[in-house]
């Protein structure tokens, strides 16, 4: 099949095909935003980082034995190019595949997958429920809280701040500023009780 770059709305399809759960949907969609703002703010291409953002856990609810490699199958399937499918690979690195992280896509992935979890869980503590003031601070002070979104591999992120070069503090305010930005779609808007907005 000859490669297709395909839509935001082909690919949100796609998720949906293969992932009924909304907790999933929401994490798809909150690692979308985030990697839309980091490519703009990186000068990259925010569409093509935006979808491999949206699709990188296609495989997660189906095919949990499969991680990455399923979802490899099907995006090929569908002729993604391989850009894409090498990246959704990628996120899996050193746990379910052997696909290092080597473009500031793949690395800025691998980072914030794990990252977008805590800071969703940290802004569903608070009094708000909303990422909107959220803080990084406050995503720092749950961090060293290791029973606190216990699945939430903190290694992971830090290995991914470190590919990327960068400290763990701006990547957490990257993620929140991302996040900020789909507040609604991803459930972490808040009951309209923002504090210091």
């Amino acid at each position: 099949m000859a490669e297709h770059v395909p839509t935001r709305d082909e690919a949100l399809t796609l998720l949906r095909q293969y992932n009924k759960n909304e907790a999933l949907i929401k994490h798809a969609l909150a690692v979308e935003a985030v990697m839309r703002y980091c490519a703009r703010k990186r000068g990259q291409d925010a569409e093509l980082w935006g979808l491999v953002g949206l699709v990188h856990d296609l495989d997660y609810e189906q095919f949990p034995e499969q991680h990455c490699h399923k979802s490899g199958r099907i995006l090929r399937e569908q002729g993604w190019p391989e850009e894409y499918i090498r990246a959704v690979m990628s996120h899996g690195w050193g746990i379910c595949t052997d696909v290092e992280p080597r473009t500031d896509l793949e690395k800025t992935l691998y980072a914030m997958d794990e990252l977008t979890g805590l800071v969703a869980a940290t802004a569903l503590v608070r009094p708000s429920k909303s990422v909107l003031d959220t803080t990084a601070k406050s995503v720092k002070k749950k961090w060293k809280e290791k029973s606190f979104a216990a699945g939430v591999n903190r290694e992971v992120i830090e290995k991914g701040a470190a590919l990327l070069g960068t400290d763990l503090n701006q990547l957490i305010e990257d993620a929140i500023a991302g996040m900020r930005e789909a507040a609604e779609e991803i459930g972490l808007k808040g009951d309209g009780n923002v504090q210091g907005l």
